[in-house]
Formats: structure tokens, C-alpha cells, sequence
């Protein structure tokens, strides 16, 4: 399973990127989180369907020290060839 998440609120200067990519990580995902200009947080993780939505179930939340508003959820589909890992952009 493909998710491209775009999470907005307090979430740039929180150390949200880094908190995101040590859980996309732990659930053993594979993707990439990056700043977007406007103020949020543009998140991609490809996995096991149940790895997907832990991973969303906590980016509703995030790190100490952010707030999440809103979540723009979008399921995409599934590709060849995606990097092992995941990057922080």
C-alpha cells in the first residue's frame, strides 16, 4: 500500500520530519517526509497495509511540541521500485 499524507498545523520547527521518519522506520516503511513552503508537511510511505495506517494514526498527532490541524489523506498506487528506507527531503 501507497499513501501520500500532507499534514497541517504546528508542524515545521518541531522536529516533526525527523520524529516521522524514525516511526515511518520502526513500522518498516519505506517513503520520504518533506517541508512544503506553505507551511506544511508533505509525508509518502509505502508498506504493509497495517503499517500505513499506524503510520497515519500518528502523524494525526505528531511529536511533542506539535499540533496537527488537518490531514489531506490520498492512496495511491502501489509502484514498482521503491527505495528501501526512508528520507528525509
Amino acid at each position: 500500500m501507497r499513501r501520500r499524507i500532507v499534514i497541517s498545523g504546528r508542524v515545521q520547527g518541531v522536529g516533526f520530519r525527523w520524529s516521522a521518519a524514525t516511526e515511518a522506520e520502526r513500522l518498516g516503511g519505506s517513503g520520504s517526509i518533506r517541508n512544503l513552503d506553505e507551511g506544511s508537511v508533505d509525508a509518502q510511505l509505502a508498506g504493509e497495509q497495517d503499517a500505513v495506517e499506524q503510520f497515519t494514526e500518528w502523524l494525526r498527532v505528531g511529536p511533542p511540541g506539535a499540533r496537527v490541524d488537518d490531514l489531506e489523506i490520498e492512496d495511491l498506487p502501489d509502484g514498482d521500485g521503491a527505495s528501501p528506507g526512508f528520507r528525509i527531503r
